[in-house]
């Protein structure tokens, strides 16, 4: 037996009296300020009621606040790594794009714009010209580019 006369842990009388501790113990103690009990239901939110429209516009609210990473680019070219390992201070880099061309702007990488460069308060900014249609996207992603 051990020192406060329970019985060893792997027989019936011990379990019973740890499971009669535990009930006691679980009995006593008070929940804590807002703690979920056995006797209040858990809070969900209702999903079922409002109609398609109530929840797409619940759907559009969760994904409002999710940062993306919109790029505006320049212009791309492909040149060997030789000719990178030659660029230093100064060297120019002759890009694709055509001056007066309109950028690109990227959402994670995806073509949704184009728009023109401007100076507002001594920062570049960009005026969209053109918006990429749903459409269009998908049509760009099915020739993959």
């Amino acid at each position: 037996m051990s020192p406060d006369n329970a019985a060893p842990a792997g027989t019936g009388e011990g379990q019973d009296k740890m499971a009669d501790e535990w009930a006691a113990a679980m009995a006593e103690a008070k929940p804590a300020a807002g703690a979920l009990t056995a006797e209040s239901p858990a809070p969900f939110a209702n999903f079922a009621t409002g109609g398609a429209a109530a929840a797409a516009g619940n759907d559009i609210n969760m994904i409002l606040d999710i940062p993306v990473q919109l790029t505006v680019e320049l212009g791309r070219t492909r040149i060997p790594i030789k000719h990178i390992l030659q660029l230093a201070q100064g060297s120019v880099v002759e890009l694709e794009t055509l001056a007066g061309e309109p950028m690109d702007v990227l959402v994670n990488g995806y073509l949704i714009a184009q728009g023109e460069v401007v100076v507002v308060n001594d920062k570049f900014g960009i005026r969209l010209t053109d918006i990429v249609t749903p459409s269009e996207r998908m049509r760009r992603l099915s020739k993959g580019g």
